[in-house]
């Protein structure tokens, strides 16, 4: 925890998703989720008996949910964030105005995970609470754009990225070609950013080959109950 993050929560330098919006494993997530709905869609058409009716009613089906569910989500982070920098403020506050060195000390190990405030210990949660004494609560000018800019991409990782499993029926008339171009689009972008997932882990190859059965089970789930 640098001393710049500490006596500015909430700033692009404390907050780096501010500029990406998210980190690279909840993007793959997004997406993830993304393709899992889109696959959904277009599996539910029957090449057997399909018309062009049909899939002109999948594609804005598709690519309704799609959006729908994209400006979703980037409300919901959007509220998520504010929400996350208000809560951290409001713990900042507390351990500014606490009396009691040990009870301050208690909220600092609050907003760190466990094993880093067991490393720490006593002497270095002191030295981070002294650190913190100090603090005010700074000019959020700005902050807002960034996170309405944010919010954007997440609506764009949900959206955009889903649109090549839906690009085939647009190209071609063969319902049954079309369908099985759009199969493998999706499982290998599902493979993708189940690779993306897994590189924090270290087994890429692993969570990209999981990712894909898992998104190929629930897209069957998905049928068979009807969405």
């Amino acid at each position: 925890m640098s001393s710049a993050g500490i006596a500015q929560p909430g700033t692009a330098a404390h907050r780096p998703e501010a500029v990406s919006a998210l980190d690279p494993i909840s993007r793959a997530g997004e997406i993830i989720f993304g393709l899992i709905m889109v696959m959904t869609f277009t599996n539910s058409l029957s090449v057997a008996v399909a018309g062009r009716a049909d899939v002109r009613e999948m594609l804005v089906g598709a690519l309704g949910c799609n959006l729908a569910w994209g400006i979703i989500d980037a409300v919901m982070y959007l509220m998520a964030t504010r929400s996350e920098r208000r809560i951290e403020a409001r713990m900042l506050e507390r351990i500014v105005a606490e009396t009691n060195p040990a009870q301050a000390r208690k909220t600092v190990a609050g907003m760190v995970p466990d094993v880093i405030s067991e490393a720490l210990g006593d002497d270095g949660l002191e030295r981070v609470r002294q650190k913190l004494a100090g603090w005010r609560r700074p000019d959020n000018k700005g902050v807002w754009r960034r996170d309405l800019v944010s919010a954007c991409w997440v609506f764009l990782l949900v959206f955009v990225f889903t649109l090549p499993v839906v690009v085939p029926f647009l190209l071609w008339t063969n319902v049954r070609w079309a369908l099985a171009v759009s199969n493998v689009v999706g499982i290998g972008s599902l493979f993708l950013a189940g690779y993306k997932l897994g590189e924090a882990s270290g087994q890429p190859r692993q969570v990209g080959l999981t990712t894909v059965t898992v998104g190929i089970i629930l897209v069957g789930i998905a049928k068979a109950l009807g969405g």
